[in-house]
């Protein structure tokens, strides 16, 4: 198995100093905190607990000079295996050897397992995170499930005899990140559903990596002022780790419910 990269994990360069590690490890353990994922069911909550431990060793071997500057020669040497524990030194031993030569892409094994390990957990997220809303809009009655290309989910509000249907269209979608890019792309995809002129659509934008709400806004703001062939839609940027959400004054009530439900359910 390759030796994990520990500074991917923690999200820093190899060559951030020592308090820049301590804030990484902070903000990056605090993403998987049982509070944080409790509404996830226990398989989640399983892996988080695994990614809790891995954060916790990256720290533990890059906040020590020894053991990091060890890590850094086990990296640089191509090490598929954790570095052992340093032996105490001995008198008759001979000096340790100097570091070995870096080989050629030697660290393309370990970014390329992080990278899978990222995408693994990201799309767990995703599967969760569509159940846990497919089963609040089914409790809040009203809906239909429908097919909507670009989306992982969408609504329509069930038609009732001799009577026209009421409601928003509800539309989610997971992203790795949240972020004005993710606003942009996610715009453009309500825009190729070519839904009625008139018709309300509201869309759930949702991640476990979120932009600063001053640059969602900002991107919200800029695609709002499109022409957008009539339509009128909305869009909710949400945290899948507590269900915070940032929700526009003109958000349908449907929309308020949903997340109401998401964060008092269990």
């Amino acid at each position: 198995m390759a030796l994990k990269d520990y500074y991917q994990l923690l999200e820093i360069a190899p060559t951030a100093p020592a308090d820049e590690v301590k804030r990484a490890f902070r903000v990056q353990i605090a993403r998987y905190h049982p509070d944080k994922v409790q509404h996830l069911g226990p398989e989640f909550q399983s892996m988080a607990m695994d990614r809790a431990t891995e954060l916790t060793e990256a720290y533990r071997v890059l906040s020590d000079a020894g053991r990091r500057a060890e890590y850094d020669r086990a990296v640089a040497a191509g090490a598929t295996a954790p570095p052992p524990a340093a032996a105490p030194p001995s008198q008759d031993a001979p000096p340790p050897p100097g570091p070995a030569a870096p080989q050629p892409n030697a660290e393309a094994p370990v970014a390329h397992q992080f990278t899978r390990e990222r995408a693994s957990r990201d799309e767990f997220v995703r599967k969760a995170t569509v159940a846990r809303i497919r089963q609040a809009l089914k409790a809040l009655g009203g809906y239909e499930e429908t097919q909507a290309r670009g989306f992982d989910l969408s609504f329509t509000p069930k038609s009732k005899l001799f009577a026209r249907k009421k409601g928003p269209r509800l539309l989610a979608r997971f992203v790795g990140t949240v972020d004005p890019e993710a606003v942009t792309d996610t715009w453009a995809q309500v825009g190729k559903l070519n839904l009625p002129a008139g018709e309300e659509a509201c869309v759930f934008l949702m991640g476990s990596t979120m932009s600063s709400p001053r640059e969602l806004a900002g991107a919200i703001t800029e695609q709002r002022r499109r022409p957008f062939h009539g339509m009128k839609p909305s869009l909710i940027p949400m945290d899948v780790r507590n269900w915070d959400a940032h929700v526009p004054l003109d958000a349908p009530p449907v929309a308020k419910e949903l997340l109401a439900r998401l964060k008092t359910s269990g």
